[in-house]
């Protein structure tokens, strides 16, 4: 039988991803007061509670209670024990679980929730708190269709989102867009130092760095051409845009980042497997 309500939200830990999908919700229109976060030490929980007006708690049990989804957004070595309290304490037969924790999978859930629950895992990015955050998405077969369309509006307020056929792709998702932002920052954060280098102020390298990067993503966003074409468009040969381009392939750029992302797809498969 489908739920009655999938209104409430809890969100165990209190950490920079549940504030992150927070505010989504928040600004995106979901009254706080259905929306509490759960944390045993005070400090960021309660930052959260005075910011946005949600409920807090230092009980998980209490939060999970109060909620129809539960997100648990505690780092991976802590799901294990946090499912087990809940499981031990509470009946979840008519709780959905949204995971965002890197590496668990839906069957390390499950077990330590010693119960066939319907669990949808996901891995987001940080920009989900400016309503601009790129979710994958996977559900275990006990999840509904009302619980996926409740998972999709979750996350669908802090972003785009994409369902996943395979729960392996959720590691494809976090080498892409779960750590993307930081590829970018660390890109940015190169840039600006050299523009500090011309002469630049601090300031007007970083205006010069995110503007920049902020067009560039709206050209994408707005040109539905290929990416190698808005490259292409920019690109005169012999010309500026060309010399800094053949430096990036001379010393390996694509290589780079495909090893890189490479890491993070290992690590995040690592990560699942040390947990089992």
């Amino acid at each position: 039988m489908e739920k009655q309500s999938l209104n409430k939200i809890a969100f165990i830990g209190a950490g920079n991803m549940a504030k992150s999908i927070t505010i989504g919700l928040v600004n995106s229109g979901v009254p706080a007061k259905n929306i509490i976060v759960a944390n045993p030490s005070p400090e960021k929980r309660l930052a959260l509670a005075k910011e946005f007006g949600i409920e807090q708690t230092a009980n998980n049990i209490d939060a999970v209670e109060f909620a129809d989804i539960i997100v648990l957004s505690v780092k991976p070595h802590f799901i294990e024990q946090v499912c087990q309290d809940i499981s031990e304490k509470i009946n979840i037969k008519n709780k959905l679980f949204l995971s965002v924790a890197a590496g668990t999978t839906i069957a390390q859930i499950q077990s330590a929730l010693n119960a066939k629950a319907s669990v949808v895992r996901t891995m987001p990015n940080t920009p989900s708190q400016l309503g601009l955050g790129m979710s994958g998405l996977f559900a275990s077969k006990e999840v509904n269709q009302a619980e996926k369309a409740a998972a999709n509006k979750l996350m669908s307020a802090v972003g785009e989102v994409i369902w996943v056929t395979s729960e392996d792709k959720i590691n494809e998702i976090t080498a892409v867009a779960g750590s993307g932002p930081a590829y970018f920052f660390l890109f940015m954060e190169a840039m600006q130092k050299q523009a500090q280098e011309f002469g630049f102020t601090e300031q007007e390298s970083r205006l010069l760095v995110q503007q920049t990067a902020l067009g560039a993503a709206q050209m994408v966003e707005h040109n539905p051409i290929p990416i190698s074409q808005l490259r292409e468009n920019v690109t005169s040969k012999g010309g500026t845009t060309f010399a800094a381009l053949e430096t990036f392939r001379q010393q390996g750029l694509e290589q780079i980042v495909a090893n890189s992302m490479q890491a993070a797809l290992t690590r995040a498969q690592e990560m699942a497997k040390s947990t089992n």
